[in-house]
């Protein structure tokens, strides 16, 4: 019955993957320009959403870092896949400096890269920072990641400083930015389900109790860092060379809270929370997009409210924190007897479980 019941889940997880492909494969051949863009940039957000709570829901390690993270990949990945032509045509005012001039390396290579030298940066940081907790953590990475936006800002000679970079290849198409973000989903289902998945949530739960078990703590949020600064990095990467265009102001403090928002809403330490949240911020930050412009209602007609947008959607997340305050999902992981349980498929008499 077991097996039975192993092969009847794989099966509805291929389906529901299939399915989800001719979804993604519908919208990048029949939605307008404006409309993929958005399908593509929930794509990028599920990436940056697990990465966060990776850190934050998972191992419980409050970071505020990630913008700075996502900086370093996107300015990574940016420079190892430009042409020399259009490093001299940026680099105006300065030139780029000789060792990167000639360097023009394929996408995936540059990606991989742009998440190690995110990881990289994260080790440097998370290594003396990890020691501290909770508020005085948040401080010291939201530090670290405004010091890595001001080193951008002023290194002309290799990131071009507060121009920022122009005319980056537009490597991110529909396939590439959703086949990242289900590599992410696959390594986060595979880590959280090993040993060292159930270590981390030791170490979340009563890093006092890990440690008396044998856990090496600091170890373990080391790596975890790492890991999470290295799918910020790629995240940022994919960004960038979804826009074209990247300067340091992109990559401020809201851009972190923006992520943050997305795994708060979905639930930390949830997965599926995450990948449902980051679909709907990022459709409904662009539905709601209205609300800035002119309207005239029967009874109330205004010249267009800028910022109105954001208080709309402030108030939509303050009503879901107070009336469900663990997120969409809480902890919770999608099964399929959620589906049996609201009637969208017959109960198996057994009663064993339908998860993924």
């Amino acid at each position: 019955m077991e097996k039975k019941t192993l092969s009847r889940n794989l099966i509805r997880n291929l389906a529901g993957l299939a399915f989800l492909a001719v979804l993604i494969a519908a919208g990048d051949a029949f939605l307008g320009p404006f409309a993929v863009r958005i399908l593509n940039l929930s794509a990028i957000y599920i990436v940056l959403a697990l990465s966060l709570n990776l850190v934050n829901g998972f191992t419980g390690l409050f970071s505020l870092g990630h913008a700075g993270f996502m900086a370093v990949g996107a300015y990574v990945s940016a420079l190892l896949t430009m042409s020399p032509s259009l490093k001299e045509m940026n680099f105006f005012l300065a030139p780029i400096v000789p060792w990167l001039q000639g360097v023009q390396l394929p996408f995936l290579l540059a990606l991989l890269l742009a998440g190690t030298a995110a990881g990289f940066v994260g080790f440097l940081i998370g290594a003396p920072v990890l020691r501290l907790r909770d508020d005085y953590l948040a401080i010291a990475t939201l530090g670290f990641s405004e010091i890595i936006r001001v080193l951008i800002t002023n290194a002309q000679t290799l990131t071009n400083g507060a121009q920022g970079l122009k005319g980056i290849p537009k490597y991110s198409t529909t396939w590439v930015v959703w086949g990242c973000a289900a590599a992410t989903v696959l390594f986060m289902v595979l880590l959280l389900r090993s040993s060292y998945g159930r270590t981390l949530k030791a170490v979340r739960d009563d890093e006092v109790a890990a440690e008396a078990m044998g856990v090496n703590v600091a170890r373990v949020k080391i790596v975890s860092f790492v890991a999470s600064s290295f799918f910020a990095g790629v995240g940022g990467a994919l960004l960038g060379h979804m826009i074209t265009t990247i300067d340091p102001k992109m990559f401020i403090l809201t851009l972190t809270f923006n992520i943050l928002l997305i795994v708060v809403l979905g639930g930390n330490g949830s997965i599926t929370g995450s990948v449902l949240a980051a679909i709907i911020v990022t459709v409904l930050m662009e539905a709601l997009r209205f609300l800035d412009m002119p309207m005239n209602f029967l009874f109330l007609k205004t010249n267009g409210l800028p910022g109105l947008r954001m208080v709309i959607f402030s108030i939509l997340l303050m009503m879901v924190v107070l009336y469900r305050q663990r997120g969409l999902m809480g902890n919770k992981e999608f099964s399929w007897d959620m589906l049996s349980s609201a009637g969208l498929l017959p109960r198996r008499r057994n009663g064993g479980k339908g998860a993924l």
